[in-house]
């Protein structure tokens, strides 16, 4: 009997873990959309603008070079924003659930 309820606890803990876990990720996962966003549009603007009004860049960066250029800002800032946001939540978590120690 008593097995039976310690192992009903440590369930309903693992499944309060994984719920915990799955927020934190898909709260990354929000984040690093944002910043994917915001990180697109503040390449392209600048990226397009030089291919039109600058010589080099017109004979140079094609197309391809151009989206390159557009994904590879978007994608670098989608795992640096969701990879801090998810460390940052689990470290806000694992505090919260810590005893507190006093010196």
């Amino acid at each position: 009997m008593a097995k039976n309820v310690a192992q009903s606890a440590s369930l309903a803990s693992l499944d309060q873990n994984l719920a915990m876990a799955k927020r934190c990720s898909h709260e990354g996962v929000v984040a690093g959309a944002k910043a994917a966003v915001v990180a697109t549009i503040a390449t392209a603007i600048p990226t397009l603008a030089s291919v039109r009004m600058l010589p080099w860049a017109r004979a140079n960066l094609n197309h391809t070079a151009q989206a390159l250029i557009i994904s590879t800002a978007a994608g670098a800032a989608y795992f640096i924003v969701a990879d801090k946001t998810v460390l940052a939540t689990a470290r806000k978590n694992s505090f919260k659930h810590a005893p507190h120690m006093e010196a």
